[in-house]
C-alpha cells in the first residue's frame, strides 16, 4: 500500500488536480442562465456557497457534471479535464440575449486538492481557515479554498494563479500532507463508491440511475431536461441503478453481470481494495437486483451488492 493511499485513508494527502477544467462565468445574467441549464438551484447560491450539478440534454441524459462555486462577480465551474470544451459549447448554444461571458481559466490557474480525515487540521496548520459546509469556499491570502472532494474523503480544493501551485504544495507538505497519485485517488474513490463522469457516469445516464441526487433540485422550476427527470420521479423508479459491489477479484469495465443466469447489469469500474481485502466495483444493475446483499456473478467471479 502506497504512502499516498494511506494518507488519503487515514491522514491527509495533496494532489495537483490542475488538469481539471475551470471556467469562469461572468455577467449579470450568469446565475439565471446556469439555473436554466443545470439540474440544481443556482439562483439561491450566495457568494461563498456552491453546489454539484448536471448539465442535461433535452432528453434528460447527463452531458456533464460540474461543481459550481459562486463569488460576488462570477461563478466558477470545476469539471473533468475532458469536459472543458464540451461545457463551454453547451452553454454558448443557449446564450441568446443573455449578458453572460465565459472564460476558460484552466491554464491561468491551479487547483490543488487536499483530502483525507486529517485534511482540515493540515489546512489550518498551513494557515487557512477550513470552510464549514459542502461546497462553501473562502479566501486564503491570494487563493480560494473550497470544501469539495474527488475521492469521497473529507477534503478541500485550493484555487490560485498557476504560478502559486508550488508554493501551496510546499505549505501543505510542511503542514503534514503527503503526495498522492491519480491511482491512489481512484482506488479510494471506488472504495467510497464515488462515480466519475466518463467512467461510471455516461452521456446516456439519467440522474436517478446514478444515485447522485444531491445534484438535483426538485423545487427550482424549469430547466433543460427537467421534464424527463420529473417523469421518472412520478413513476417512482428507474430500470437500472449504479451500485457498489464486492467481488472475489477485479473484473474489467464492461464485464456483464448475471443473477441466477439472468442478465443483471454491467461493471463500469473495478479495483482490488486493500482496506476491504477484496475487489470493489461500481456497476449499473437492473433495479430488481440492486438490493444490498444481492448475489451476482461476473463470469466466474462471485459478486455481491453492498
Amino acid at each position: 500500500m502506497s504512502t499516498g493511499y494511506e494518507a488519503l485513508r487515514h491522514g491527509a494527502a495533496w494532489m495537483n488536480v490542475s488538469t481539471r477544467g475551470r471556467i469562469a462565468v461572468r455577467g449579470r445574467d450568469r446565475a439565471r442562465l446556469l439555473h436554466n441549464l443545470t439540474s440544481n438551484d443556482i439562483k439561491k447560491l450566495g457568494a461563498g456557497s456552491g453546489c454539484y450539478a448536471f448539465l442535461l440534454s433535452p432528453q434528460g441524459r447527463i452531458q456533464a457534471d460540474l461543481t459550481l462555486l459562486a463569488s460576488d462577480d462570477h461563478i466558477l465551474l470545476d469539471t473533468e479535464p475532458e469536459l472543458r470544451e464540451k461545457i463551454v459549447q453547451h452553454i454558448r448554444r443557449y446564450i441568446v440575449a443573455d449578458q453572460v461571458e465565459l472564460e476558460d481559466v484552466t491554464e491561468a490557474t491551479c487547483a490543488i486538492a487536499l483530502e483525507g480525515p486529517q485534511s482540515a487540521l493540515v489546512l489550518e496548520k498551513a494557515g487557512a481557515v477550513a470552510p464549514g459546509g459542502d461546497y462553501q469556499h473562502r479566501s486564503w491570502e491570494d487563493a480560494t479554498v473550497a470544501r469539495t472532494s474527488l475521492t469521497g474523503q473529507p477534503g478541500f480544493r485550493i484555487y490560485a494563479a498557476a504560478s502559486a501551485a508550488d508554493g501551496i504544495i510546499r505549505r501543505l507538505a510542511e503542514a503534514g500532507a503527503q503526495p498522492a497519485s491519480e491511482d491512489d485517488a481512484r482506488l479510494v474513490r471506488l472504495e467510497n463508491g464515488r462515480p466519475r463522469y466518463g467512467e461510471d457516469i455516461r452521456d446516456t445516464s439519467l440522474p436517478q440511475e446514478t444515485g447522485q441526487m444531491h445534484a438535483v433540485s426538485f423545487t427550482k422550476g424549469c430547466y433543460l431536461g427537467q421534464e424527463i427527470v420529473e417523469r421518472i420521479r412520478a413513476q417512482g423508479h428507474v430500470n437500472r441503478k449504479l451500485v457498489r459491489l464486492r467481488l472475489d477479484s477485479a473484473a474489467p469495465a464492461g464485464t456483464k453481470l448475471t443473477a441466477d443466469g439472468a442478465e443483471a447489469g454491467e461493471i463500469t469500474s473495478s479495483i482490488y481494495s486493500p482496506a476491504q481485502g477484496s475487489a470493489v466495483a461500481l456497476a449499473y444493475v437492473r433495479s430488481i437486483y440492486a438490493t444490498p446483499g444481492q448475489a451476482l456473478a461476473a463470469g466466474d467471479i462471485q459478486a455481491v451488492v453492498t
